[in-house]
C-alpha cells in the first residue's frame, strides 16, 4: 500500500488528472449504455453517492479563488515601476491590456459561431446539477432582464468588504488593482525621505500571503484526480456520450481562437506597427513556445523567455527583464480565449439568454479576471467562477460547467500558456524596436 501511494504522488500531477478524467468517463460510459433502457437509472442511483466527491472539489477552489486573485492583483500591481520607467511601462501595459481585450472579443465572437452544447436536452444536465448541490432558480429571467451599462459601470466601484462577503468578483478585482497601484505610488513618492519601508511591508505582507495561498491551492489540487473521477463519472453516466459534442466544439474552437490570436492579431500588430514580417519574427521565439507548450507554465518558461528576448529578439535586457515577467503575472490572452465558450456552453445548457450587456461585461469581466490568473496553478479554473458568478448562475450550476472544463482544461491549457508566452515577448519586441532598445548588429550587451 505505502509503494503504491509513493507511486500515485511521484507521478506527474498532470497525468494523474488525465488518467482520473479516462477512468472517471470510461465508467461514465459504461453506467450510461446500462441506463439507456430504463432512463439513467445506474447512474442517478450513484449521484448522490459518488457527487460528494466532486461537489467538495468545487468548494475548495471557489474556498480559494477570491484570496488567491485578490492578492495576487495587489502584488501585481504594486510591483509595476511606474515612476522609473515611465512611457515605455505604459506602453507595455497598454499593449498587454489592448490584447487581452482582442482575446476576449475572438473568444466571445467564435464561441457565439460555434455555439457549443446548443439544442441538447436538458433533462440530463438539471439532473446532474441537482446531485451537486441544491438546485437553484432558473437563470433564464436573469439573463433576460439583463443590466444596462451604467449599472455594469457603477457596479465596479461598490464597497470592497460587501464584494468580498458577498462573492462578487468584478468590484473586488478593481479595487485589488487600485491598491496595489496605490502601494507603488507611496513608495515612489516617499523614496527620498526614505519613508517608504513601511509600504515595501505590505508589499512583503503580501507576497507571503500569496505563496501560502498558492501551497493552499496545490493541496487542493493534489485531490483534483479524485474531484476529477468523480465529477468525470457523473458527466458521463447521465448524459453518455453526446457529451463529446461540447468538448470538440469548445477544444476545436478555443485552439482556433488561439490561432487567429498568434497569427492575425499579433502578426498584424507586428507588420502594422513595425512594418515587418511576422513570419520572420516567429521562428526566433519557437523555442520558447515550444517550452511554453510542454510545461503549461508562463514562470517556468520565463528564463526561456529572457534567453530568446536578448539571444534572438536582440531585445535589451532593461525592457525584457521588466517585460517579460510583467507578462507572465498580467498578460493571459489564452485564458481570455478560452473563458467566453464556458459561459457561451452554460447559456445553452441552462436556458438563458446573453444579452448585448451581458456580452459586454463578459468581455470585461474575462479581461480584468484574467490579469488575476497570472502563477495561479488551475488559474482559469478558479476564474471560471468568477466569469460565471458574473453571468448570475447559480453555485450548482457553475460546478457542472467547472466539472465539464476539467476534463479538457491540460489540454486547452498547452495552448494557453504557448499563447501568453508568444503574446510576451512579441510585445517586448515591438515595444523595445519602437523605442531603439534593440541591441545593435555586433553589439555585445553587458551581463
Amino acid at each position: 500500500m505505502t509503494k503504491l501511494l509513493r507511486w500515485y504522488f511521484q507521478t506527474s500531477l498532470m497525468l494523474r488528472i488525465v488518467g482520473g478524467f479516462i477512468l472517471g468517463s470510461s465508467i461514465g460510459i459504461v453506467l450510461w449504455i446500462a441506463g439507456v433502457d430504463n432512463g439513467g437509472a445506474p447512474a442517478q442511483s450513484l449521484a448522490p453517492y459518488i457527487s460528494p466527491f466532486g461537489a467538495i472539489f468545487v468548494q475548495m477552489l471557489k474556498m480559494a479563488v477570491i484570496p488567491v486573485v485578490f492578492v495576487t492583483l495587489v502584488c501585481g500591481a504594486s510591483a509595476l515601476p511606474i515612476r522609473r520607467f515611465g512611457r515605455i511601462g505604459v506602453k507595455v501595459i497598454a499593449w498587454y491590456l489592448l490584447t487581452s481585450l482582442f482575446a476576449a472579443v475572438v473568444g466571445v465572437i467564435l464561441a457565439l459561431a460555434l455555439n457549443p452544447g446548443a439544442g441538447l436536452e436538458l433533462g440530463s444536465w438539471k439532473a446532474l446539477a441537482s446531485g451537486l448541490g441544491d438546485q437553484a432558480s432558473e437563470l433564464a429571467v436573469a439573463g433576460a432582464s439583463g443590466a444596462s451599462l451604467i449599472d455594469i459601470f457603477l457596479n465596479l466601484f461598490r464597497n470592497p468588504f460587501e464584494a468580498l462577503a458577498t462573492g462578487n468578483f468584478l468590484p473586488m478585482i478593481v479595487f485589488a488593482i487600485l491598491f496595489g497601484l496605490g502601494i507603488r505610488v507611496l513608495i515612489e513618492a516617499n523614496e527620498a525621505e526614505g519613508t517608504h519601508g513601511r509600504f515595501e511591508a505590505i508589499i512583503e505582507f503580501f507576497e507571503a500571503s500569496r505563496d501560502v495561498l498558492f501551497k493552499i491551492v496545490d493541496w487542493i489540487l493534489e485531490y483534483a484526480p479524485i474531484g476529477v473521477f468523480a465529477l468525470s463519472m457523473l458527466n458521463f453516466g447521465l448524459y453518455g456520450h453526446a457529451i463529446v459534442g461540447p468538448y470538440v466544439q469548445v477544444v476545436v474552437g478555443v485552439v482556433v481562437g488561439i490561432l487567429v490570436m498568434i497569427i492575425v492579431v499579433y502578426g498584424g500588430m507586428v507588420f502594422v506597427v513595425l512594418r515587418e514580417n511576422p513570419f520572420k519574427v516567429f521562428p526566433h521565439i519557437r523555442r520558447a513556445m515550444l517550452t511554453a507548450f510542454v510545461t503549461r507554465s508562463s514562470a517556468a518558461t520565463l528564463p526561456v523567455s529572457l534567453k530568446v528576448a536578448r539571444l534572438n529578439l536582440k531585445v535589451r535586457r532593461e525592457v525584457s527583464s521588466f517585460s517579460l515577467p510583467l507578462g507572465s503575472t498580467i498578460n493571459m490572452d489564452g485564458v481570455c480565449v478560452h473563458l467566453p465558450f464556458f459561459a457561451v456552453l452554460s447559456a445553452n445548457l441552462f436556458d438563458f439568454t446573453l444579452t448585448p450587456a451581458a456580452l459586454f461585461l463578459l468581455v470585461i469581466t474575462t479581461v480584468l479576471a484574467a490579469i488575476g490568473a497570472g502563477g495561479v496553478p488551475g488559474g482559469s479554473l478558479m476564474l471560471m467562477f468568477i466569469i460565471l458568478d458574473g453571468l448570475g448562475m447559480t453555485p450548482d450550476q457553475v460546478a457542472v460547467i467547472v466539472a465539464l472544463a476539467l476534463g479538457v482544461n491540460p489540454i486547452l491549457d498547452m495552448f494557453e500558456t504557448m499563447n501568453n508566452v508568444t503574446g510576451d515577448l512579441v510585445c517586448t519586441y515591438v515595444v523595445a524596436s519602437k523605442e531603439g532598445l534593440l541591441q545593435e548588429e555586433g553589439e555585445e550587451e553587458a551581463a
